[in-house]
């Protein structure tokens, strides 16, 4: 598939791209590019291909078929080195025998840049991390969001024109993960450099990025931002793997003048809208998140139009929400969450009470009957 259009010109490209492990595919045909200045993350299940591109466009491994572009340039054959792609690893790959100040320098060292031009970089981009005041402590000695800060300063010190960051946060407790992603993200925006974000989190990926690129099995199966993935899942793929999510079984009974729908959904006839084409007799799926649907017990409900009716199986508590596990009277189970501050009318429900539920016209998503 094509991904999204960017307005940027591309800094990294990548057509028709496919890497196989002897007749095991990683990747199908990845077609992406990457906008200068961009945050794009690429997010999905384990083994979904996510890390096949990191090291594929950093050149530690070769396409099978396709070819990788790099600021216009054709880099499929490229080796590492004349890349300029930097990458973060999940274990940070700081040298132990040196100070923070030596880790940084390195990549400067190698490459024979004067004295005074090694320590105004260095100095800077430590400035940048916030270890300028930690700068002759070796890696033991710190701690591991200070080496995550540290490993990130060596990789940008160089002035790539693209960071690479695979699951980086992997090993930083739960605070210390959203302090992180945070000033990874204010950080990017800072130096402009194109960062490449690799993880299997669902909210640091929408926290953190420009766009978000959702894979599994070797394809990407939708690009967009974080509102567009979520508000609106092009699969059910991604529909689920995004959220929770509520599916009910349809068929289309016709198209209205307005360019809406009239659909069985579940035995009750509704109005749907979709950005979609379908025909009368046609069978789809209505997806709805929890949060869109409305729940009101059976004898309060203010509904005029066509809603379910069903019965409260539990629900659960959670501070700014409660999460109501329902079931109608069809026999379909969803989930609903309704949000509330402390000025709100308390929400209780008990199970077993019955309830009638609805959603606002067009919050509703709708697909095929094969989910696509």
């Amino acid at each position: 598939m094509l991904d999204t259009p960017v307005s940027a010109p591309p800094i990294i490209e990548l057509r028709g791209v496919a890497k196989y492990y002897g007749s095991t595919a990683a990747l199908h045909n990845i077609n992406l590019s990457i906008a200068n200045g961009e945050f794009l993350t690429l997010l999905g299940p384990s083994g979904c291909g996510k890390t096949t591109i990191l090291r594929l466009i950093s050149g530690f491994e070769s396409p099978s078929r396709g070819e990788l572009l790099l600021n216009g340039e054709d880099i499929t054959d490229a080796a590492p080195e004349r890349r300029q792609v930097n990458t973060v690893f999940q274990n940070y790959a700081l040298f132990p025998h040196m100070s923070v100040w030596d880790n940084v320098a390195f990549g400067l060292k190698m490459q024979r840049r004067s004295r005074a031009e090694i320590s105004d970089r260095v100095s800077e981009v430590l400035r940048r991390v916030h270890m300028e005041a930690l700068a002759d402590r070796k890696p033991r000695q710190l701690s591991g969001g200070q080496q995550q800060r540290v490993a990130i300063a060596r990789a940008i010190v160089n002035n790539p024109l693209l960071l690479l960051l695979d699951e980086p946060f992997s090993a930083l407790d739960f605070k210390l993960r959203k302090q992180m992603q945070l000033e990874i993200k204010h950080l990017q925006r800072q130096i402009g450099i194109t960062f490449v974000f690799v993880t299997h989190d669902q909210e640091e990926a929408f926290a953190m990025s420009d766009r978000v690129a959702v894979m599994n099995e070797g394809e990407i199966r939708q690009i967009g931002s974080s509102q567009e993935i979520y508000e609106e899942p092009e699969n059910l793929f991604v529909a689920h793997f995004v959220g929770e999510i509520n599916v009910l079984e349809a068929t289309i009974t016709s198209r209205l003048d307005d360019g809406a729908y009239t659909a069985n959904v579940e035995g009750k006839d509704f109005k749907l809208r979709s950005k979609r084409e379908f025909e009368a007799g046609e069978d789809v799926k209505v997806l709805l998140r929890p949060e869109d649907l409305i729940v009101y017990l059976e004898n309060e409900h203010p509904f005029t139009g066509q809603f379910f009716l069903g019965r409260i199986d539990e629900a659960i508590y959670k501070g700014a929400t409660v999460d109501i596990l329902l079931t109608l009277d069809s026999g379909r189970k969803l989930q609903a969450a309704e949000f509330f501050n402390e000025d709100d009318v308390d929400i209780s429900y008990s199970p077993g009470d019955r309830v009638a539920l609805s959603w606002v016209e067009g919050w509703e998503v709708v697909l095929d009957s094969e989910g696509e």
